[in-house]
């Protein structure tokens, strides 16, 4: 059976060192690359007719686009609305590394959205954002979020600390969750992909049920892609929240 953890393994296309730092153009970095490429690409031409009746395309992206509308709409207010682009574009370029990541793409084929070094950046990114728009917005009031008013002052060295912990545990929490569910996954669809093979190689009837079952748990990787990009695009909303009203 093929090791199930092989496929997470960065594979240089285009060597590339200056000095002692490696910057090789790699599996992952074509794949965000096309990601990119096939999302412009898949928004320009959905939207290049404006017609007042869409069609399919046009359909889908005015789903995209009032899906992510109403999120920021619900979790954040009004107020939210100044952010949707970038809102927009971190839902689509996660939903597309996942969805990309199910398909069978000779060379370049890679799970970016796997590796917790590419989750934690753009966790990273959204925490420092937030944190920037809080004390943009707020000031140095924007301190009350780790010791909220009318609380007795002598809790302050419990709670202090304790929501520094939760507010510093952000990011991690949210770059994880999006990568052991698209590493559990993936692992678990090349073991029983493994199982298929052996099984049905020598016996077709016992090979049928793992089969099965592996096709049973492609369908609910391909859901799980669309709702860890949904949970991670809803929690950055979260995080905006409350750096805009404090809660």
């Amino acid at each position: 059976m093929a090791n199930p953890i092989e496929q997470f393994k960065i594979q240089p296309l285009v060597p590339l060192k200056v000095g002692a730092l490696d910057i090789s153009f790699t599996n992952s970095a074509a794949m965000m690359v096309l990601s990119v490429c096939l999302i412009t690409l898949f928004l320009t031409l959905s939207v290049r007719s404006r017609a007042l009746v869409p069609g399919r395309w046009q359909s889908m992206a005015e789903i995209f686009y009032e899906f992510i509308a109403g999120m920021l709409r619900d979790n954040v207010g009004a107020e939210g609305r100044k952010y949707f682009p970038f809102i927009f574009s971190l839902f689509m370029f996660v939903l597309f590394g996942n969805l990309l990541g199910m398909m069978p793409i000779p060379v370049i084929g890679f799970t970016y959205t796997s590796h917790v070094i590419v989750t934690f950046a753009m966790a990273a990114f959204v925490f420092v954002g937030v944190t920037i728009i809080g004390f943009a917005r707020h000031g140095t009031h924007y301190l009350r979020m780790f010791f909220p008013e009318g609380a007795p002052i002598a809790t302050a060295i419990i709670l202090i600390p304790i929501e520094l912990i939760s507010y510093f545990s952000r990011p991690f929490s949210l770059a994880v969750r999006l990568f052991a569910n698209m590493t559990v996954g993936h692992i678990i669809l090349k073991v029983m992909g493994g199982f298929v093979v052996s099984l049905g190689a020598f016996y077709l009837v016992p090979g049928v049920v793992p089969f099965a079952f592996l096709s049973a748990v492609t369908v609910l990787e391909f859901g799980i892609a669309l709702l860890q990009a949904y949970v991670f695009t809803i929690l950055s909303c979260i995080y905006l929240h409350d750096a805009i009203h404090m809660h």
